[in-house]
């Protein structure tokens, strides 16, 4: 790597030897899939990706003259972040010296036992060395294909309840040819077993809910997938080896949320309070979060909830699955309980709705949230969002979850949220999007919660500050909280915020393009939908603003506590709460920030479209003003010859000379009248089918109940 004629230490050598990532054979996972702030908000951070290296090579080779490029900053105000020559040479003889076992990344601040989990390091994932574990790959692709085949069966179905549905809106026309001919008849509905079927497999029995279990100790960690019906269970009592339990329900809002939270501080004593973060007499920590769904699986559970939920002979049936397998010993009662307390009833569609993932304009800002605050959807239609004008986001849908935390002073946490989007965003986010929602969580390039697990299943707790669960809960809602974002994959995607830009810069593309008919409409409600969603996005951000500002007094008094006790970190070098939660906070605010200017440049841009249109109308007025006074003339003319043309054609007639036609004149009138008569009645109808139909609209039944019969 030294040139030669160079010195060792010159500090020429140590600029042209930056090692790029050909010097490091092997990268931790937990160093590469670590949270940490990104190149645009950490202006300390040292470039190791590949792209770096290869630059730098280049211009080893060509001067700058050469390659038409102006020269860098001064090699001086640079040579604080390169590393030294004895870092470099230790690392190339550690590299050549263990091909055949890889080390881990040099860190000069830790030891070589252990890597630590820092928000400090390049978040970037460009290209992983290190395969996975080739059993755990052969698990979750054999999930994926069971997965893949029970979706294919229930599409199936699904298709043919949708056509049995949107045939009861077919007009009359289509139903009277249906009787004689058989590809207008009305398709007929599944069978009863298929569409138990199709509504558990898109709502799974509360009982049946897949729930997650990752256990983390020193040097150590392991994940169960458990139902909800045996979850009392496993937050009761922990092995001895283990420092934090996680559990996660994928549930929201509602009936079994609120039981499951209740009995779990029930049973055990509360943590240590986030007084601050969380709510006045309620010291658990609750955020929104943003995710990307597919739009195509958003509308088919839609379809199945609001055309099976209307499907009376299927209740008795799913209300008994409901807790066939409950083995829990208060959940049932509970939620019965709270269903009585709250005059509503513990059916299964009651139960299930919180399943459904918000869209952006549904539900407000949360706050403290009841069981009673959940979404509750009014129609089958998801209208295509703003963003998905963007090519890289046209098949999804950014929604919004509710991620509520419950820790104890046993070191169990609960985490409850229906989150099951991708959160990381990359170039094969279409394939992950395609994903079933119940395999999801077992892609760690996708899930946030499947890359918590990931970043821990190698050491456990060794590379934690404190091994306690604050510290974890602190870790968990930073990482989610800040998504969705493109990091993880070394920015190989648009991020959010580039995305509205760029979907903005259509609008006003558009905003320019000559007048056409309805373009404008379509072109308003594509700015109010931008706007709306900008609006939401930019509530959601100062909520996790406020969230995290009050995180982090509620960790500096921790930390006081701590230091007061005499309680010093289980590992000094790794990344403390206050460092994590200051990391989140930056990358919210700068995501906040970016929003609130894109928000006002859609709002100008939206006046300066009213403006212009108002400008084209009062051009197309005076054009319009000249046209109506030809029809005018035009119209006086036809007033004075009309009458006459009339007179002279009836006067004209003379039937009675034409040979061999025994026809009078009353004839003539009962056939031409008729005639007449029946275009006159035809074209009125025409005209006025728009406000005919709004008639008829308006005299059907809102929410229409489907019958199996």
């Amino acid at each position: 790597m030294v040139s030669p004629g160079r010195s060792p230490g010159s500090l020429e050598d140590a600029v042209w030897t930056l090692p790029s990532q050909s010097d490091f054979p092997f990268q931790s996972a937990q160093s590469t899939m670590s949270g940490s702030v990104s190149s645009r908000f950490d202006e300390d951070r040292r470039h190791s990706s590949s792209a770096s290296g290869s630059s730098t090579s280049g211009n080893r080779e060509r001067s700058p003259e050469a390659n038409g490029r102006r020269m860098r900053p001064s090699v001086v105000s640079v040579a604080s972040s390169l590393p030294t020559v004895h870092e470099m040479r230790d690392r190339r003889t550690s590299s050549q010296t263990s091909l055949a076992n890889p080390p881990l990344p040099h860190n000069p601040s830790t030891s070589s036992e252990e890597t630590v989990v820092s928000s400090k390091k390049v978040l970037t994932n460009f290209q992983k060395v290190a395969a996975r574990n080739p059993e755990v790959e052969e698990n979750r692709i054999r999930k994926l294909s069971r997965c893949n085949t029970e979706y294919d069966t229930q599409k199936t179905v699904y298709n043919r309840l949708v056509d049995w549905a949107d045939s009861s809106h077919t007009r009359l026309g289509n139903q009277i040819l249906g009787f004689f001919m058989e590809g207008h008849r009305r398709p007929t509905l599944p069978s009863k077993n298929d569409l138990l079927g199709l509504a558990q497999h898109y709502y799974p029995a509360r009982a049946d809910l897949k729930v997650q279990v990752c256990d983390f100790g020193l040097g150590r960690a392991e994940r169960t997938e458990i139902t909800l019906g045996q979850v009392e269970e496993y937050w009761q009592s922990r092995p001895d080896w283990v420092d934090v339990r996680w559990i996660h329900a994928p549930l929201g809002l509602g009936l079994p949320h609120s039981s499951i939270e209740d009995i779990f501080l029930h049973d055990g004593q509360p943590g240590r309070e986030f007084e601050n973060g969380g709510a006045p007499g309620w010291p658990y920590v609750e955020t929104e979060v943003l995710n990307m769904r597919s739009h195509r699986n958003f509308q088919e559970m839609r379809d199945v909830y609001m055309i099976l939920s209307n499907l009376r002979e299927l209740d008795k049936e799913l209300d008994q699955c409901t807790f066939v397998n409950d083995e829990n010993p208060s959940l049932q009662s509970d939620i019965e309980w709270r269903a009585g307390h709250l005059g509503v009833t513990a059916n299964y569609w009651n139960l299930v709705a919180s399943d459904m993932p918000w869209q952006l304009d549904e539900g407000l800002a949360m706050g403290i949230m009841g069981p009673m605050e959940g979404l509750q959807p009014i129609g089958r239609r998801i209208d295509r969002q703003a963003l998905s004008i963007h090519p890289f986001f046209r098949d999804s849908h950014l929604v919004r979850n509710v991620f509520r935390c419950f820790h104890r002073a046993d070191g169990v946490l609960l985490t409850l949220s229906p989150m099951a989007g991708v959160n990381f965003l990359d170039k094969k986010m279409s394939q992950h999007l395609s994903e079933p929602i119940n395999a999801i969580f077992d892609n760690e390039n996708a899930s946030a919660l499947g890359y918590i697990f990931a970043a821990f299943s190698d050491q456990g707790t060794s590379t934690w500050h404190r091994r306690t669960v604050e510290w974890f809960l602190t870790y968990l809602i930073t990482e989610v909280g800040v998504t969705p974002h493109a990091q993880r994959q070394g920015y190989n995607a648009p991020e959010l915020e580039n995305a509205y830009q760029s979907v903005i810069q259509d609008l006003k593309r558009r905003r320019h393009a000559p007048w056409r008919k309805n373009e404008t409409v379509k072109l308003v409600r594509d700015y109010l939908a931008c706007i709306d969603e900008l609006t939401t996005v930019k509530v959601i951000c100062e909520k996790q603003v406020d969230l995290f500002k009050g995180m982090q007094q509620d960790v500096r008094k921790f930390e006081t506590e701590d230091n007061r006790s005499r309680r010093s970190p289980d590992n000094s070098s790794g990344e403390s709460m206050t460092e994590r939660i200051k990391w989140a906070l930056t990358l919210v605010k700068g995501r906040h920030d970016a929003v609130e200017k894109l928000l006002i440049d859609a709002k100008q841009s939206m006046e300066a479209l009213f403006q212009l249109r108002s400008i084209e109308q009062n051009e197309l007025a005076i054009i319009s003003d000249s046209q109506n006074k030809a029809i005018f003339l035009f119209t006086g003319v036809t007033i004075v010859f009309l009458p006459l043309s009339f007179f002279t054609s009836y006067y004209g007639m003379n039937l009675s000379t034409i040979v061999d036609t025994p026809r009078t004149e009353g004839y003539f009138w009962r056939l031409c009248g008729s005639i007449a008569f029946f275009i006159v009645v035809v074209v009125t109808l025409g005209a006025l089918r728009h406000h005919l139909r709004n008639i008829w609209k308006s005299s059907r039944p809102v929410k229409p109940t489907y019958s199996m019969v």
